[in-house]
Parts: structure tokens; C-alpha cells; sequence
């Protein structure tokens, strides 16, 4: 561990900059706490590639990215220290109780945390896909739907994500097929109506991809089989964007906090951990609903206890 020079300790440190930790910045700075938020890539987490938000109250319809930087300017109005930089492995000093964050530029001192780190997209497992990523293989229509102007695409997946972002790519390609394993999609019935709407989508239900076709020039098709009558075809198509779940972003690595089977942390209505001191917010948590307004409201609470635990560990210390 390198030193921390200035013997500098944070009332919460905030890991991850998406809504819910935006949230928690904002929430701690007001309670006059003492408040470092730690974000590897820009402010602002999932939602700032997402191309559309119609649900989330105030804004009938926002861009991710806008709503982003509305929120991560939001934040600057507050006293929060907002450092650019990874983190590696949390611990605490057996000595003081304090938690040590250990980063790329250093560590840093905390008397709780407030873990807010998110998701990361689940990956197919097929050949293929490690081969075409970033040539042709995609997990982000808003970053990459532009350079398939003209052109056929594939998005994997039947869930609101996966017709969202099929029916954003319908501004570029001249057609999306959007492969499901059921007969039925999962997305809201909004979404599947405009879906079913656009003459640029087409449904591929009932079928479950098996490999990412491509040459040197980068992604050619998608063999895909269909789940009931095994017949097995390929697509062909120059992209193929998949929206098959996310997994947890956890890495507490020298802590082990108790998670459900899947891997997303467990907390209490007070977003504790199963380690005292560490709160975790957002996405990350197991919840049944995954949602910017969700993870708000995790981020409140998470900063709202955490401001309660911290007056309660000062009490006992004075008592």
C-alpha cells in the first residue's frame, strides 16, 4: 500500500460515478460531510450511453448523456472532491477502523464507503465475439450504431434494452433483427409496439446465436438456431450489438461482502452491507428492479445512513 501523505481521512468515500453515486455525493455534501467520489471514466456511469430516457420523472424525453452531465453538474455545486482514477482492492486498518481504498494515484482514507460501482454487460460466450469485438461485436448502440449507416446490424436480446437500442440503430442501419431465445419478448409493451412498427426491424424469435461470423475486415453474420425446430442459418449482417443482462461490477478484493447467487451485493433497507461501514448503491445491489430512479434513491439512503453511522461510531468513541 503507498502512504497517504497528508493523513487526509474522508467522512464517505463514493466508488463510481453513475446516478447513485452522484446521488450519495450530493446527499453527503449536504450533510457537511467530508466527500470523495472516485469514477475510472466519465461522470455520469451506464446512462450516458443510452440513447433515449422516457422514464424517468421531470423529462419527458432526455438523452442519457444529457441527463448526465445535468446530474454530474448538479454535484459540482456541492463541495465534492471528484477524482478521475481506478480502484483497485478496499481494506481496513485493523489500528484506526478506517477503510483504505487503494487507487491508481494513491490511497485514501475513509471512515465509510459507499460502493456504487454498477454493471458491466453480460457477454454471449460464442466464438467469435472476443474475436469481432470492437470489429463489428458491440455492447453500446449509442457509441457505435453511427458506423453502420446503410447497413444490416443484429441486436441479441429481448429485453428493454435490447428494443431500445434496436429501435435507436434504425437511424443508421437499413435493418435490425433482433434475435430473442423466447417466443415472447421481455420489454415493455411501449417499446414493442414501436418496435413492431418500424419497418426497419425485424423479429427473430425463438432463436439463440451460436457464432460470430467475419473475415478480416471485421463481422459478416451471425449463425443463430432456432431453439424448437434446431434449424440452424446465418444472418447476414455487419454488426451485432448484444443486451443480454449485465453482471455486477464487485471487486472488494481483501473484504468479502455477502452476495446473492449471481453476484449482486447484499444490503439492508439502510443500503449496509453485510461489512459495517460499507454501503452499496445502485445497480451493484440486489434488487428487483434496475432503474436511474432506483438508483437514486439507494444513493440517498446509502449517504443519509452513512452520515448516521458515522455520529454513531463518534458517540461510542466519546462515551
Amino acid at each position: 500500500m503507498e502512504s497517504n501523505e497528508n493523513n487526509e481521512i474522508y467522512d464517505v468515500i463514493i466508488i463510481g460515478g453513475g446516478p447513485a453515486g452522484l446521488t450519495a455525493g450530493i446527499y453527503a455534501s449536504r450533510a457537511k460531510m467530508k466527500t470523495v467520489l472516485l469514477e475510472k471514466a466519465l461522470a455520469g456511469g451506464q446512462i450516458a450511453g443510452t440513447g433515449h430516457i422516457e422514464n424517468y420523472p421531470g423529462f419527458k424525453n432526455i438523452s442519457g448523456y444529457e441527463l448526465a452531465q445535468k446530474m454530474e453538474e448538479h454535484a459540482k455545486e456541492y463541495d465534492i472532491e471528484i477524482r478521475l482514477c481506478e480502484v483497485s482492492e478496499i481494506n481496513r486498518c485493523p489500528e484506526t477502523g478506517f477503510f483504505v481504498v487503494q487507487t491508481c494515484s494513491g490511497d485514501i482514507l475513509g471512515k465509510t464507503i459507499i460502493l456504487t460501482t454498477g454493471v458491466h454487460p453480460r457477454k454471449m460466450g460464442i466464438p467469435g465475439e472476443e474475436e469481432f469485438r470492437g470489429q463489428g461485436v458491440s455492447y453500446c448502440a449509442i457509441c457505435d450504431g453511427f458506423f453502420y449507416n446503410g447497413k444490416k446490424v443484429a441486436v441479441i436480446g429481448g429485453g428493454d434494452s435490447a428494443v431500445e437500442e434496436g429501435i435507436y440503430l434504425t437511424k443508421f442501419a437499413e435493418k435490425v433483427f433482433i434475435v430473442h431465445r423466447r417466443d415472447q419478448l421481455r420489454a415493455q409493451k411501449i417499446l414493442q409496439e414501436r418496435a413492431k412498427n418500424n419497418p426497419r426491424v425485424e423479429f427473430v424469435l425463438d432463436s439463440v446465436p451460436l457464432e460470430v461470423l467475419g473475415d478480416e475486415t471485421g463481422v459478416t453474420g451471425l449463425r443463430i438456431q432456432n431453439v424448437k425446430s434446431k434449424e440452424i442459418r446465418e444472418l447476414s449482417v455487419d454488426g451485432v450489438f448484444v443486451y443480454i443482462g449485465t453482471q455486477p461490477n464487485t471487486f472488494v478484493t481483501g473484504l468479502n461482502m455477502k452476495t446473492d447467487e449471481t453476484g449482486f451485493v447484499i444490503t439492508d433497507d439502510k443500503m449496509m452491507s453485510s461489512i459495517e461501514g460499507i454501503f452499496v448503491a445502485g445497480d451493484v445491489r440486489s434488487k428487483p428492479l434496475r432503474q436511474i430512479v432506483t438508483a437514486i434513491a439507494d444513493g440517498a439512503i446509502a449517504a443519509t445512513f452513512a452520515e448516521k453511522y458515522i455520529d454513531e461510531i463518534h458517540c461510542k468513541a466519546m462515551a
